[in-house]
């Protein structure tokens, strides 16, 4: 069986490496892919917006099974160019990938549906917006209405804050046309939870548990990144968590974007905030997580090939979705500066020390060939450095350990990843 994966960040990697597991696969390309994907698949030159080019590929290579991993293909609607063509690929249609490309849809269907959810307002109009700021109660929450890299939200402690964000999202466009339009939020308390899903369309399955750390910063401190490092599973997913959602929020999604006629095949990935008040949804996302992915999928006991088809092929409901009892923490290492500024093309050592090492990843994310055939630095993020455990605290421990074990000159990371553990 030939797979494509579409996509060059650590997620694309997780699922390659869970991907590689699968005795039904012969051979994988990335799409365009990174230096790590590299030395496990064959990478492509074509970029994940090239529909045409991509089809094209898959059609001449005879590919079986295409994964798209990334959010831009996906809403711009990836997965309708392929199945024109007769080609079997993995991820929701353009119009059910709008689940994650439009806050305000999703808000809407969360509100027609009573999806639990936190109260909001929309705006095309910043001076509507700021007329409503004038009567908002402060802290507030403003989210750009579209793609942004996961940076597009802002979490306003006053007025004036808030009338700062309105200028950042509407009128300078920070984050380009996704500011056009914007979604005024009421700010939640809690314990923030990302679960990861399977969805055929009417069945969902849920993976295990993980949590972001969002913040560039220690403490959960600076600016908003797209991600600095993770755990799985949460402590604080309880089983009446699980059971609540279950019931009110899960199945509930699925269903209403069925009715819809939005059918969800693929991944779903829920945000949850833990609120006094029970479980809410925060966000959601139409893919896997990066870098919840890679502290996930290594934990996952079946072939994805085989859930990912029962996906597709709208029988997910046969699959017995099982993963090891243990735990896994990921550290991002980031380029000093992110998500600002930052060098790229440093040259990365140490990476032959994860070879052969059980439990251990070293997930690329912005990684290149050099000219002169080394591993460097190109991103923002760049490597994920994943650990598995006997429990979160020993997963917690070798992760930081492994961090040791690579080096590159702006090297950079948060200290505090998985802090929450002891609190548990």
């Amino acid at each position: 069986m030939k797979v494509l994966v579409v996509g060059s960040g650590g997620r694309e990697h997780a699922i390659i490496a869970s991907v590689a597991k699968s005795s039904r696969v012969d051979k994988i390309y990335c799409a365009p892919g990174n230096a790590g994907i590299g030395q496990m698949a064959e990478c492509v030159p074509i970029g994940a917006m090239e529909f045409d080019r991509l089809v094209a590929f898959a059609r001449e290579q005879a590919i079986d099974f295409t994964i798209v991993g990334m959010d831009d293909p996906l809403v711009g609607g990836i997965v309708d160019a392929f199945e024109a063509e007769g080609l079997k690929v993995f991820g929701p249609r353009k119009n059910a990938a709008i689940l994650e490309g439009s806050k305000a849809f999703s808000k809407d269907l969360m509100k027609k549906y009573h999806i639990p959810t936190a109260g909001y307002e929309t705006f095309d109009d910043p001076k509507q917006a700021l007329a409503y700021l004038e009567t908002a109660k402060m802290p507030i929450v403003l989210k750009a209405d579209g793609l942004a890299l996961g940076k597009g939200v802002l979490i306003c402690n006053t007025l004036e804050e808030a009338k700062a964000g309105v200028k950042e999202i509407m009128e300078d466009k920070k984050f380009g046309e996704a500011g056009n339009h914007m979604v005024v939020e009421e700010f939640m308390t809690g314990r923030e939870v990302s679960v990861l899903s399977f969805v055929d369309g009417k069945t969902i399955q849920i993976m295990s548990s993980a949590q972001d750390h969002k913040r560039a910063q220690d403490g959960d401190q600076g600016l908003n990144t797209g991600g600095m490092g993770t755990f799985s599973p949460s402590p604080f997913y309880t089983k009446d968590v699980d059971e609540f959602c279950k019931k009110y929020i899960y199945q509930a999604t699925v269903d209403a974007m069925a009715a819809e006629g939005r059918p969800f095949v693929g991944v779903i990935f829920f945000g949850l905030m833990l609120t006094e008040e029970g479980p809410k949804v925060l966000e959601y996302n139409a893919r896997f997580g990066d870098p919840e992915a890679q502290v996930v999928l290594p934990r996952m006991k079946n072939d994805i090939i085989d859930v990912m088809e029962a996906c597709v092929e709208g029988r997910l409901d046969t699959i017995d979705l099982s993963f090891e009892d243990n735990a896994a923490v990921c550290v991002v290492l980031a380029s000093d500066g992110y998500p600002v500024a930052y060098e790229k093309g440093l040259p990365i050592s140490g990476l032959e020390n994860f070879n052969g090492k059980e439990g251990y990843y070293c997930f690329h994310a912005g990684t290149k060939l050099s000219d002169d055939g080394k591993i460097v630095t190109n991103g923002g993020r760049v490597l994920g450095i994943t650990a598995k455990g006997a429990d979160l605290k020993e997963a917690r421990a070798n992760a930081y350990q492994a961090t040791e074990w690579v080096e590159f000159a702006n090297k950079y990371m948060r200290h505090d990843i998985g802090k929450a553990i002891d609190e548990a």
